[in-house]
């Protein structure tokens, strides 16, 4: 059971912190000055589970072109700003819900003012982004380096800055590529303040690589209770990141989105290609929400009763298949092709039964 003491706060319509759901966010890596692909590249986003997305403003042009967007997902969007107040300010008046910036370094007081003060005006959340790519001199001189002290420090540095404006509708992120860094610098910021929290291994590395890295920090992160938000950073199609992100919330007990499909590692007892029809059967689900079990199994002799859990299940032989139901056989088929096509049979019926046809 997820225990948190972070505050609620309201980005757009969601609710973060204060015990709600943990929330699955990803970035864009269009060029948001293209309205058109960005918005597809959303509707992508959105089709596979996310939630919130965050959008990069780099210059005037990708602001003039967050209205647009901003019209054409009912997503909520965080704009990523740097050093540019006035880019901030005019995200804010486009009609995004949060944004993710570093007060400290878009310049003088008077800037954070006017920053606070839009954020104030137009409901939005700021998330403090910390990076340990990033940390500001006097810190990595003081620590020497980027330990999770200091990355903490900063953040609560730049708390402060809000905070003296009067502005409590913050989130703190605290990033590193290190996973144990992540974890002690989230654990050790959690005790500080009850903030809601964004968490991420920043700079994970690829779909493999990078799957592996987040689902160990993130993994043990929200299972001691840390973390309101999250986002799996790939260097692969974001849609991906969105995947990856709902997997270790439903490993972990806490949400779940779509079918889960177990299949089994094979061995000598393997008969047929159940790479193929496992597969075969991710694809045929890949846009599915219906909340089902599905078990993909290589030997009849063990498959139904080690998959008894599942909703529907198929497992393989040499010279013939069973499909079956909570681990009771209701079809025997010969071949590997009928018995695949049976299967899609069944799973279209399983379907209609929920409710989801698709």
């Amino acid at each position: 059971m997820r225990i948190t003491k972070t505050r609620a706060i309201r980005l757009g319509g969601l609710v973060v912190g204060g015990g709600a759901p943990v929330m699955v966010q990803s970035m864009t890596n269009t060029d948001t000055r293209d309205v058109d692909a960005t918005l597809a590249q959303i509707e992508r986003l959105a089709a596979r589970g996310c939630e919130a997305v965050r959008l990069a403003v780099p210059d005037e042009a990708a602001a003039g072109a967050l209205r647009a967007i901003r019209a054409g997902t009912p997503l909520p969007l965080i704009a990523d700003i740097h050093f540019d107040y006035r880019l901030a300010v005019a995200a804010l008046e486009a009609g995004v819900e949060g944004l993710r910036i570093n007060p400290g370094n878009i310049g003088p007081s008077e800037h954070v003012d006017k920053v606070v003060d839009a954020a104030k005006a137009h409901k939005a959340v700021i998330r403090i982004g910390v990076n340990s790519g990033s940390l500001e001199k006097p810190l990595l001189k003081q620590y020497g380096g980027p330990c999770p002290e200091a990355l903490v420090q900063s953040a609560l540095g730049h708390v402060r800055l809000l905070e003296r404006r009067g502005f409590y509708d913050t989130k703190i992120s605290l990033k590193s590529s290190s996973v144990l860094d992540t974890i002690a610098s989230y654990r050790l910021l959690h005790e500080t303040c009850d903030y809601p929290l964004h968490i991420g291994v920043t700079e994970a590395g690829g779909l493999l690589r990078g799957t592996v890295k987040s689902s160990v920090g993130l993994g043990i992160l929200l299972h001691e209770g840390i973390g309101d938000t999250l986002r799996v950073s790939l260097t692969a199609d974001p849609a991906e990141e969105v995947a990856v992100a709902w997997e270790i919330l439903r490993a972990l007990g806490l949400r779940s989105r779509g079918p889960e499909i177990i299949s089994c590692p094979t061995c000598g007892r393997t008969e047929i290609d159940l790479f193929a029809l496992a597969r075969a059967v991710e694809e045929r689900l890949s846009q599915s929400i219906a909340d089902i079990k599905v078990a993909v199994m290589g030997c009849v002799v063990n498959g139904p009763g080690e998959a008894r859990e599942a909703d529907l299940g198929l497992a393989g032989g040499r010279d013939k298949g069973i499909i079956f139901r909570k681990g009771e056989v209701i079809r025997s088929v010969k071949g590997q092709e009928a018995l695949l096509a049976a299967f899609m049979e069944e799973l279209q019926t399983l379907l209609n039964e929920k409710g989801q046809p698709a």
